[in-house]
């Protein structure tokens, strides 16, 4: 007999809440590396609108993840630094990396433009 099925569970259900929205991995992997700029994050994560980028960057600092620093001009700017809740996702997002590398050979927008499947290893 098989067993019933019973969910993913809160915290799952939680983390992907917010991190399965679209770029939010991303801007998050860029954040990895080091503090940016807002023009920076823009270049660095090609397809990404302005107002994505504000909105997504507003959700991962009310979720604790990252801080916004506002740096005193003339220019002003705007740093966005992660914090160490944000800094701790590094080795999950390192491992989602590997198993794309390993699992993943054409990304799910690619088969809707007529490429074939990913292919199974």
């Amino acid at each position: 007999m098989a067993q019933e099925c019973s969910g993913a569970g809160e915290a799952l259900t939680r983390v992907f809440a917010l991190l399965g929205k679209r770029w939010t991995g991303l801007v998050l992997a860029v954040l990895m590396q080091g503090e940016a700029r807002f023009a920076e994050l823009r270049r660095s994560i090609p397809g990404i609108s302005e107002r994505m980028l504000s909105d997504r960057l507003t959700e991962l600092a009310a979720a604790g993840l990252l801080v916004r620093e506002v740096v005193p001009g003339p220019p002003l700017g705007v740093n966005y630094r992660l914090t160490a809740a944000g800094e701790a996702l590094g080795p999950a997002l390192g491992a989602l990396g590997s198993w794309a590398e390993s699992h993943l050979d054409v990304l799910p927008t690619d088969r809707q433009n007529g490429s074939e499947a990913p292919a199974s290893r």
